[in-house]
């Protein structure tokens, strides 16, 4: 939805905005290694459920209020310094009513950025794209599927990062959407959660990623091919076996090649006893989102959704800290909500 950045009186046209923004899986980088020019690339899906919520409101000093951690205070802190610099307007309050867990693998910072942007923007009445505020606000370096995600929702696949001329330099592009395939209504998703972990981030994600030997070609073709022949078609015809088949197989082909520094092919092995429970008991696409430590299970109704989440909870009753949940693919991106200021004398009329 898009907000008119016309102001009829020295008082912003927006009193107040409210951005939802979604959660995603990360299910898997195509080629780590950039063996044809572009690296890594990788497939998601939005989900329902494990969002970011932010209000925003013109204010006589910046103010942030609902943050629970100092984490996400100064994230927030350096996002509005950064597009008051870039945009300019008034100072601007941010209440943050709701936040996915931070470095679990559902992408919360990418969506704290883009909802702090976004409202941003419309209250000053600045048309930026999405791709431009992740850029002002570094996101998006090497997946698109968070931001990608922000505004279409449904499984995505990018084709990473590439390279743009700007005169006579060039400068980094994020990465392109090359699919988007809706996510079917009957399909469940499963999450279970470790919240005893978190996932690899900052600077020790830089040191694992560099730890590890160079992607092979091969699998990154296997990868492709799982994606593109199985993935992709099986959603696309809502052939669920299929799809399940190729998912599973790209994240058990990843999740191989990242287990030296993450201590498996899975980061929580409670998560992995969970999703291991569920494929045993029916026909299941299982995987890892990013790091972890959330593991996923795609199943093909509500009713096979209530038998692995029985089967989740079964397997880790000895382990403490584990949450089980069932959601759905989101086939849309973020909301916004806006709240004009009233208008008073001939304005009204």
């Amino acid at each position: 939805m898009r907000m008119s950045s016309e102001r009829t009186s020295t008082l912003p046209a927006i009193s107040a905005i409210t951005v939802e923004a979604p959660g995603r899986l990360h299910m898997g980088f195509l080629d780590p290694g950039g063996s044809l020019g572009r690296a890594f690339g990788s497939v998601g899906v939005v989900i329902e459920g494990c969002g970011t919520r932010v209000t925003a409101r013109p204010s006589d000093d910046a103010q942030i209020e609902g943050a629970t951690t100092a984490e996400q205070r100064e994230r927030i802190e350096r996002y509005l310094a950064l597009l008051r610099d870039a945009y300019g307007g008034p100072p601007v309050s941010v209440q943050l009513e709701q936040a996915a867990r931070a470095h679990c693998g559902i992408g919360s910072g990418t969506q704290l950025a883009l909802a702090v942007g976004t409202a941003y923007a419309q209250l000053v009445g600045m048309s930026a794209t999405t791709a431009e505020l992740a850029q002002r606000l570094g996101r998006g370096a090497r997946s698109g599927i968070g931001v990608l995600g922000f505004d279409h929702g449904g499984l995505l696949v990018d084709g990473g990062p590439g390279r743009t001329i700007a005169g006579t330099a060039t400068r980094a592009a994020l990465p392109p959407l090359l699919a988007r395939q809706p996510f079917p209504d009957d399909w469940r998703i499963v999450l279970i959660d470790d919240t005893t972990r978190e996932g690899l981030h900052g600077d020790d994600e830089k040191r694992g990623l560099a730890a590890l030997p160079p992607f092979p070609q091969t699998l990154a073709a296997h990868v492709c091919h799982q994606l593109l022949m199985r993935v992709l078609p099986g959603m696309a015809q809502g052939d669920f076996d299929a799809f399940a088949a190729g998912v599973s197989e790209v994240q058990q082909s990843i999740g191989e090649y990242f287990a030296p520094v993450q201590g498996g092919v899975y980061s929580s092995p409670a998560v992995a006893a969970a999703l291991q429970a569920i494929a045993a008991n029916q026909t299941a696409g299982v995987g890892q989102s990013s790091w972890g430590p959330t593991g996923f299970a795609f199943v093909q109704s509500s009713r096979h959704a209530d038998d692995a989440l029985a089967a989740a909870r079964a397997a880790t009753r000895e382990h403490p800290g584990i949450v089980c949940s069932v959601t759905r693919g989101r086939n849309c991106g973020a909301r916004f909500y806006a709240v004009q200021q009233p208008r008073f004398g001939a304005d009204a009329q």
